[in-house]
């Protein structure tokens, strides 16, 4: 934590000087205190004495104002707001491969579910745009705000054939385009705005371009791809007129690489629970910035509740205010 005017601290000195002089204004009470030989008669000429109530209610008005001066120096701390600009294009393997049966439901029903957390996650502002990838990738919503027409594709995504990583990064960064406020670089006047493909497969390419041409280029326009491998290497599925289930574990290298070459994220993900935390993660990251922000409201309201404390427990014990 950081105090923007850091030289109003000194008050606090004030607040020992006080505390001081109510620690002296007790030994002076007691030097001075009226001596009785006879125990019983104190005990009736002042049968209820405040003992340790009285020193609740003083520490309770000194520590507000401490809580109060702190405030008074302008306390700045490290907080988490939502990007105001931002687009992320969230490219889903639809792949046969997704029809496996090693995570709870099926690859595709879990991954669905996780997607449509991440998008209820994402902070409204944000433009979020949606591509699926077999053997083609199809911008299927270009970036847009509505997130219920994000909800309504996902759920609506259906498998086909082959695997085509390296087009699905393509069509993404063809997507961008189509943002509201873009430009024809990730820059609009001097302010970067922060361009995100979040990539989720379980496999390897097997048509198309290849993964690190289409990573290239989105480095090239500053565009970070985070990649996620989701399903166990004990994945099965059963393939139309051949015998027996074909293996088909996840490949992770190629989704490293591409991760790295362009300075985003990889994950591996083998459960609903986790590939749901992947996003959560992502969705921090890519929704929300840290900055350093002002935070007297809240040793304001610190300091005020303690001083309505102290107010509150003087009336009740002893009939009067601190």
């Amino acid at each position: 934590m950081t105090f923007l005017s850091p030289d109003r601290l000194w008050l606090l000195v004030l607040v020992g000087v006080v505390g001081i002089g109510y620690l002296g204004s007790l030994v002076q009470q007691h030097r001075y205190a009226i001596r009785f030989t006879n125990v019983s008669l104190l005990d009736t000429v002042a049968p209820r004495r405040p003992g340790w109530r009285r020193h609740v209610a003083a520490l309770a008005f000194l520590a507000s104002l401490a809580a109060l001066i702190v405030a008074y120096a302008q306390p700045a701390d490290e907080v988490e707001v939502p990007r105001e600009r931002a687009t992320v294009m969230l490219a889903i393997d639809t792949s046969l491969s997704m029809e496996a049966t090693d995570v709870e439901g099926s690859r595709i029903e879990a991954a669905k579910s996780a997607a449509v957390e991440f998008v209820d996650r994402l902070p409204p502002k944000i433009n979020l745009g949606l591509v699926s990838f077999d053997g083609i990738a199809r911008v299927r919503v270009t970036p847009t705000t509505d997130r219920d027409a994000v909800r309504r594709v996902i759920q609506e995504l259906e498998l086909g054939q082959a695997t085509a990583i390296g087009e699905a990064i393509y069509a993404s960064i063809d997507a961008f385009q189509d943002a509201p406020g873009s430009s024809d670089t990730p820059l609009e006047g001097d302010e970067e705005i922060p361009l995100r493909i979040v990539l989720m497969t379980d496999g390897q390419t097997t048509v198309g371009r290849p993964d690190l041409e289409g990573a290239q280029q989105a480095k090239d326009l500053g565009i970070q791809v985070s990649t996620i491998a989701f399903g166990t290497d004990r994945g099965v599925i059963q393939i139309e007129g051949e015998q027996g289930l074909t293996p088909v574990p996840v490949e992770e290298s190629s989704l490293r690489d591409i991760a790295t070459l362009t300075g985003g994220e990889f994950f591996r993900a083998e459960s609903l629970t986790e590939l749901e935390n992947v996003y959560a993660d992502i969705g921090s990251a890519v929704g929300f910035e840290t900055i350093e922000q002002e935070v007297t409201d809240r040793f304001v309201g610190f300091g005020l509740a303690l001083m309505i404390l102290s107010a509150a427990l003087s009336l009740i014990w002893f009939s009067r205010l601190p």
